[in-house]
């Protein structure tokens, strides 16, 4: 969309497309919807007098009303909403006139019974993310993985002049600094998925006050475990005020926020790799890398990754530190800012695509590696002093510094000449001779 003001539905759109069934105003209202007729459902086989349980035929259609919801729907609540001012009582509303299209003859005052509005946007929501995470986002992170797990195999024995500092130092393998991202982004994700998404449920101020008024022999607070558990999948929060108390979805965020710091790690190295030559990337033909030089193909899916990772990592922050706060029972601060959870969560979106298409572009230059690596011989110097401390040498760490240090390049013969002047057995200096930069790279 052209007239968007956020990217995620303009420029973007085609790649968050699908959060919008969960993030979107007509998702949330759908949410919503969803909460609301699963309560009163619940509520209809409590064997209550005053509401009788809802046939099949009868559960069917209310349960249409949430799956089988339109734009046409959703714009007839936002009609409600313009009068009411409230959009949690415009879905109540809009419920109660579906009433006589599906000829129902119960009360339908037991729509929204003994509720505050926080009941259901505090579980429409937390379902929501949980949800998107399942069907939106785990399957991207999914790909993810198996393509750095593909990179790992393929470079397994591929070594690498590593850089402590920015400079050369001992050599490691292409294999295992791909897995060293890999193996963190996946801890952070599956410490992600281990968290329980959590809901409120609980009256006006968290204590079932109506609840209680109306019916002071049921067990509400089982029957509330038992609805959000059993209906949506959730944990119920015991112990609330008028509102859920965030502080499990602070957690969650935390987690998107460590897992975004590893990926901005992997795409700050991927493009220092690409700087330095090691890989290069596929060209596609029509593709412009500069409006100026022609000849340039930039890292930009990397440089886009970084980029919206860090837009994801503010907004969560802001989530994380500013939902558990809350006056007294209730203000309406979170309201507003709970409306951009999406936010975050299109970005990490962007950002795992981004970061895909990068890795899936790039191609290994073994030619540029290897040259890196013949001209620093001098990497070896750390196995030599350490098999010479091995060997009691006097002072080789000291030997070794004097030796390497400052100098301009070092090359294979110079290290052999100092291993030929060194005091030691001839299969020491065979030993010592037989280290490389190639194959300097531990296990």
């Amino acid at each position: 969309m052209l007239t968007a003001i956020s990217p995620i539905d303009g420029r973007y759109q085609n790649k968050t497309q699908d959060l919008s069934d969960y993030f979107s105003e007509m998702g949330l209202i759908k949410y919503r919807l969803r909460v609301e007729i699963e309560y009163l459902i619940a509520l209809s086989e409590l064997g209550l007098a005053e509401l009788p349980p809802f046939s099949d035929k009868e559960r069917e259609g209310l349960r249409d009303i949430y799956l089988k919801f339109t734009e046409k729907e959703a714009q007839k609540i936002k009609d409600i909403e313009s009068v009411t001012n409230h959009d949690v009582k415009a879905v109540e509303y809009y419920i109660k006139e579906q009433w006589e299209r599906l000829q129902l003859t119960h009360n339908k005052e037991f729509v929204h019974f003994a509720l505050t509005s926080q009941d259901i946007n505090n579980t429409a929501v937390p379902l929501s993310i949980k949800e998107a995470q399942k069907e939106v986002i785990a399957p991207k992170m999914n790909q993810l993985f198996l393509r750095l797990r593909a990179m790992e195999a393929d470079w397994a024995e591929q070594p690498l002049l590593a850089h402590t500092h920015g400079q050369p130092a001992s050599p490691t393998l292409l294999g295992k600094e791909l897995r060293v991202f890999r193996s963190r982004m996946e801890k952070q994700w599956n410490y992600l998925q281990s968290l329980p998404i959590e809901g409120k449920f609980g009256g006006a101020t968290g204590n079932f006050n109506a609840h209680y008024a109306a019916y002071p022999d049921i067990d509400w607070h089982q029957f509330a475990d038992d609805f959000l558990i059993n209906r949506l999948g959730l944990l119920r929060q015991a112990d609330t005020t008028q509102i859920e108390n965030y502080d499990q979805m602070a957690a969650l965020f935390h987690g998107y926020i460590r897992w975004s710091g590893v990926a901005i790690d992997l795409c700050r190295d991927m493009w220092a790799y690409i700087s330095m030559g090691y890989f290069k990337q596929k060209v596609v033909a029509n593709e412009v890398g500069s409006s100026a030089m022609p000849h340039k193909v930039n890292p930009i899916d990397f440089e886009n990754a970084e980029g919206n990772l860090g837009l994801a990592q503010a907004v969560f922050s802001h989530l994380a530190q500013k939902l558990p706060i809350s006056r007294l029972q209730r203000d309406l601060t979170d309201s507003t800012v709970s409306r951009n959870i999406g936010v975050p969560f299109a970005h990490t979106l962007i950002a795992s695509l981004s970061l895909l298409k990068g890795l899936n572009k790039i191609e290994l230059n073994a030619s540029a590696i290897e040259r890196d690596l013949d001209q620093n011989w001098m990497v070896v110097a750390e196995a030599i002093q350490n098999v010479l401390r091995k060997e009691s040498y006097p002072s080789p760490y000291e030997a070794l510094k004097s030796f390497t240090r400052g100098k301009d390049r070092i090359t294979k013969e110079d290290i052999h000449n100092f291993i030929d002047q060194l005091e030691v057995s001839e299969s020491i200096r065979t030993h010592l001779k037989s280290f490389t930069p190639f194959n300097y790279t531990g296990k």
